[in-house]
């Protein structure tokens, strides 16, 4: 199917004008949006109110490992939305204890309690709390680049300065240094420090993946020095980079591992998965009133199901067949023009395209040839299609590419 050319303008159609109307009329004006309307998704594409067609790269910023109107999820809503929608964790429920023990299951091993909530920043807010409650200490440590969410506890650990400081002062304690530097940490971790904050790879920061022994020796040192280890795996979970979690990569197992995006098949969802160095919270310590509702939980549950199985014709998982067609994205792109990419980064369908220019008109002019994808810095293009994304429509995004480079 080929896909229609679609021209980065101002609406022009007058539906498109009124929804942007409505939109720019009563939104709270915090979001810059893109001239372009999506009214539905399939797979790996969406469509626009005139009815173009384009690959999805922007992958829901990372929240749709499973694409778009995936049958499981929708069954899996559909069924679930007919029995119970709300239900807070005053009650026990059966699709939070389904999703609970599936959680236990697939992380990694030691992480068998999870606080559940209804996004990434979330999630983080509650390990930072945890941390705080498990070792009595209060400072920790991030890392430059780092993005960690919005909210005030988040927004601390957070490097970018454009997002810190309109808030200015944030919570005290929070101290940053260079990613993928040990002697850093070294000097960074101390007696006093509650936890240090790590992404496996940092996306919004520019697809800078952790050096090979970075993580397994900031355990080391976490440990050592009575700190925890918080991984941030917002983006990289459920798949994306090869392993359903990043961190297996390289045999780390961290304290407290921070989930969301594709948690629930693009459902709003997120966890804190809790070790045993934490050890048990105390009642009210932290709460979410539609953290672990049936209804995401649900979705939660068929999204496990459906990144775990093994295609019966392939013989891959999701996660094994994003580290095959990532490979192979990467080396395509290294191959394009070296008058226009400095270097290209990732780990699976997490690609970063290091540009000798600017990312804006890269992005405007991929859009032209239907392909959507996001910034990560001034200079990062970044890819994060969907982990089902099919070889022929990934093969049209190098073309794509080629063509703008």
């Amino acid at each position: 199917m080929m896909i229609q050319t679609a021209q980065p303008q101002a609406p022009s159609s007058q539906l498109q004008s009124e929804i942007a109307a409505a939109e720019a009329a009563h939104t709270s004006g915090v979001y810059s949006k893109r001239p372009l309307t999506i009214v539905r998704g399939q797979g790996a594409r969406l469509w626009d109110d005139e009815g173009r067609e384009y690959i999805d790269c922007v992958g829901g910023q990372g929240a749709a490992n499973l694409g778009h109107a995936h049958p499981a999820i929708v069954a899996a809503l559909s069924e679930q939305a007919g029995r119970l929608i709300s239900c807070p964790e005053i009650f026990y429920n059966d699709r939070r204890a389904e999703l609970l023990t599936r959680l236990a299951e697939v992380a990694p091993a030691g992480l068998d309690r999870a606080f559940l909530c209804n996004s990434g920043a979330e999630a983080i807010e509650a390990a930072l709390k945890f941390a705080r409650l498990a070792t009595g200490r209060t400072g920790v440590v991030a890392a430059m680049r780092g993005f960690h969410g919005r909210t005030l506890g988040a927004l601390s650990a957070t490097w970018n300065r454009d997002y810190r400081t309109p808030f200015e002062p944030l919570i005290p304690g929070f101290a940053h240094v260079p990613y993928n530097d040990l002697a850093a940490l070294e000097q960074a971790v101390t007696d006093e420090t509650a936890a240090l904050l790590l992404e496996p790879i940092q996306g919004e920061g520019g697809v800078h993946p952790a050096a090979a022994g970075y993580l397994a020796a900031a355990a080391d040192l976490c440990r050592s020095r009575g700190a925890l280890l918080i991984l941030d795996e917002v983006q990289t979970g459920f798949g994306r980079t090869g392993r359903l979690f990043a961190c297996e990569h390289d045999g780390v197992i961290p304290d407290l591992l921070a989930i969301a995006k594709s948690m629930a098949g693009g459902m709003p969802m997120g966890a804190c998965l809790i070790g045993p160095r934490v050890g048990r919270l105390a009642p009210l310590s932290h709460g979410s009133t539609f953290g672990g509702n049936p209804l995401a939980c649900a979705a939660g549950v068929a999204a496990l199901d459906a990144l775990t199985r093994v295609d019966p014709l392939t013989g891959e998982s999701l996660p094994q067949r994003a580290a095959r067609l990532g490979a192979w994205l990467m080396a395509e792109i290294r191959g394009l023009n070296a008058a226009s990419v400095r270097e290209v980064r990732g780990r699976g369908l997490l690609v970063g395209v290091e540009l000798r220019g600017k990312v804006t008109p890269v992005l405007q002019q991929l859009q032209a040839r239907g392909v959507l994808a996001l910034p990560a810095g001034m200079t990062v293009l970044r890819l994060l299609p969907p982990l089902v994304i099919t070889e022929d429509e990934l093969a049209r995004v190098v073309d794509a590419l080629r063509e703008v480079l």
